[in-house]
Protein backbone atom coordinates (compact mmCIF):
# COMPACT_ATOMS: atom_id res chain seq x y z
CA UNK A 1 0.00 0.00 0.00
CA UNK A 2 1.37 3.59 -1.01
CA UNK A 3 1.71 6.06 1.80
CA UNK A 4 -1.13 8.71 1.49
CA UNK A 5 0.99 11.63 1.41
CA UNK A 6 -2.18 14.32 2.50
CA UNK A 7 -4.03 12.09 5.21
CA UNK A 8 -0.86 11.06 6.92
CA UNK A 9 0.56 15.16 7.35
CA UNK A 10 -3.52 16.04 8.23
CA UNK A 11 -3.15 13.33 11.00
CA UNK A 12 0.38 13.40 12.18
CA UNK A 13 -0.32 17.58 12.57
CA UNK A 14 -3.47 17.04 14.84
CA UNK A 15 -2.09 14.39 16.78
CA UNK A 16 1.04 16.69 17.71
CA UNK A 17 -1.61 18.99 18.57
CA UNK A 18 -2.76 17.08 21.31
CA UNK A 19 0.79 15.21 21.91
CA UNK A 20 0.33 12.21 20.70
CA UNK A 21 2.11 9.93 18.20
CA UNK A 22 1.60 8.37 15.23
CA UNK A 23 1.80 4.48 15.63
CA UNK A 24 1.96 1.84 13.05
CA UNK A 25 -1.45 0.60 13.84
CA UNK A 26 -3.03 4.09 13.30
CA UNK A 27 -0.91 4.41 9.73
CA UNK A 28 -2.20 1.13 9.19
CA UNK A 29 -5.99 2.06 10.01
CA UNK A 30 -5.38 4.92 8.06
CA UNK A 31 -4.15 3.39 4.90
CA UNK A 32 -7.37 1.06 5.34
CA UNK A 33 -9.92 3.30 5.80
CA UNK A 34 -8.73 5.70 3.03
CA UNK A 35 -9.77 2.62 0.62
CA UNK A 36 -13.29 2.58 2.07
CA UNK A 37 -16.25 5.03 1.73
CA UNK A 38 -18.55 3.97 4.93
CA UNK A 39 -17.06 1.07 7.01
CA UNK A 40 -18.40 0.81 10.67
CA UNK A 41 -16.02 -0.41 13.37
CA UNK A 42 -16.43 -3.81 12.86
CA UNK A 43 -16.29 -4.24 9.25
CA UNK A 44 -12.98 -2.36 10.02
CA UNK A 45 -11.65 -4.93 12.09
CA UNK A 46 -12.83 -8.30 10.22
CA UNK A 47 -10.88 -6.68 7.69
CA UNK A 48 -7.74 -5.51 9.38
CA UNK A 49 -7.94 -8.95 11.11
CA UNK A 50 -6.89 -10.98 8.27
CA UNK A 51 -4.02 -9.06 8.22
CA UNK A 52 -2.70 -7.88 11.76
CA UNK A 53 -4.71 -9.97 14.27
CA UNK A 54 -2.68 -7.70 16.95
CA UNK A 55 -5.21 -4.71 16.44
CA UNK A 56 -7.79 -4.79 18.56
CA UNK A 57 -11.98 -3.90 17.99
CA UNK A 58 -11.20 -0.62 20.62
CA UNK A 59 -7.97 0.59 18.99
CA UNK A 60 -10.32 0.60 15.86
CA UNK A 61 -12.84 2.60 17.24
CA UNK A 62 -10.58 4.96 19.37
CA UNK A 63 -8.92 5.58 15.65
CA UNK A 64 -11.61 6.75 13.81
CA UNK A 65 -12.49 8.93 15.86
CA UNK A 66 -9.49 10.08 16.10
CA UNK A 67 -9.70 10.69 12.51
CA UNK A 68 -13.13 12.15 12.82
CA UNK A 69 -11.63 14.88 15.09
CA UNK A 70 -8.87 15.22 12.79
CA UNK A 71 -11.28 15.84 9.86
CA UNK A 72 -10.29 12.68 8.14
CA UNK A 73 -13.45 10.99 8.87
CA UNK A 74 -16.91 11.64 9.63
CA UNK A 75 -19.16 9.61 11.72
CA UNK A 76 -22.90 9.31 9.64
CA UNK A 77 -25.40 7.13 12.36
CA UNK A 78 -27.47 5.16 9.97
CA UNK A 79 -30.48 3.30 11.80
CA UNK A 80 -28.24 1.09 14.69
CA UNK A 81 -25.24 1.40 13.24
CA UNK A 82 -22.15 3.99 13.42
CA UNK A 83 -20.65 4.35 9.92
CA UNK A 84 -17.36 5.99 9.47
CA UNK A 85 -17.46 7.69 6.16
CA UNK A 86 -14.00 8.87 4.17
CA UNK A 87 -14.44 12.66 3.71
CA UNK A 88 -10.12 13.82 3.30
CA UNK A 89 -11.24 13.97 -0.42
CA UNK A 90 -14.68 15.48 -1.55
CA UNK A 91 -17.18 17.89 -0.42
CA UNK A 92 -20.34 17.92 0.88
CA UNK A 93 -22.62 14.85 -0.38
CA UNK A 94 -25.98 13.63 1.03
CA UNK A 95 -26.85 10.06 1.13
CA UNK A 96 -29.90 7.68 -0.06
CA UNK A 97 -29.65 4.82 2.45
CA UNK A 98 -31.54 0.98 1.93
CA UNK A 99 -33.39 -0.08 4.86
CA UNK A 100 -33.38 -3.56 3.47
CA UNK A 101 -29.92 -4.16 2.76
CA UNK A 102 -28.09 -1.22 4.02
CA UNK A 103 -26.13 -0.23 0.93
CA UNK A 104 -25.78 3.21 1.36
CA UNK A 105 -25.69 5.74 -2.36
CA UNK A 106 -23.55 9.06 -1.99
CA UNK A 107 -24.93 12.05 -4.05
CA UNK A 108 -24.65 15.70 -4.83
CA UNK A 109 -27.77 17.80 -6.03
CA UNK A 110 -26.99 21.67 -6.80
CA UNK A 111 -30.95 22.12 -6.93
CA UNK A 112 -31.47 20.19 -3.30
CA UNK A 113 -29.09 22.55 -1.54
CA UNK A 114 -30.42 25.71 -3.37
CA UNK A 115 -33.97 25.20 -2.12
CA UNK A 116 -32.26 24.71 1.25
CA UNK A 117 -30.76 28.00 1.19
CA UNK A 118 -33.70 29.54 0.15
CA UNK A 119 -36.14 27.24 2.99
CA UNK A 120 -33.49 28.54 5.97
CA UNK A 121 -33.32 32.34 4.22
CA UNK A 122 -37.07 32.46 4.59
CA UNK A 123 -37.19 31.54 8.04
CA UNK A 124 -34.26 33.86 8.93
CA UNK A 125 -31.40 31.17 9.38
CA UNK A 126 -28.63 31.06 7.94
CA UNK A 127 -27.18 27.24 7.61
CA UNK A 128 -23.11 26.36 9.31
CA UNK A 129 -23.88 22.91 8.18
CA UNK A 130 -26.11 19.76 7.31
CA UNK A 131 -26.64 16.59 6.46
CA UNK A 132 -29.45 15.23 4.19
CA UNK A 133 -30.39 11.17 4.32
CA UNK A 134 -33.38 9.58 2.56
CA UNK A 135 -34.43 6.08 3.99
CA UNK A 136 -36.03 4.12 1.51
CA UNK A 137 -35.39 0.47 -0.47
CA UNK A 138 -32.79 0.18 -3.08
CA UNK A 139 -34.00 -1.76 -6.62
CA UNK A 140 -32.66 -5.04 -5.71
CA UNK A 141 -34.72 -5.17 -2.16
CA UNK A 142 -37.61 -3.90 -3.90
CA UNK A 143 -38.18 -6.79 -6.16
Amino acid sequence: MTKPAKEIGVLKDHLAKHQLKLTRQREYILQAFLQNEHITAEQMYRLLARKDPHIGLATIYRTLNLFCEAGLAQARHFGSQTQYDNVSHKGHHDHLICTGCGKIVEFENQEIERLQEQVASRHGFTIKTHKLELYGLCSHCRH
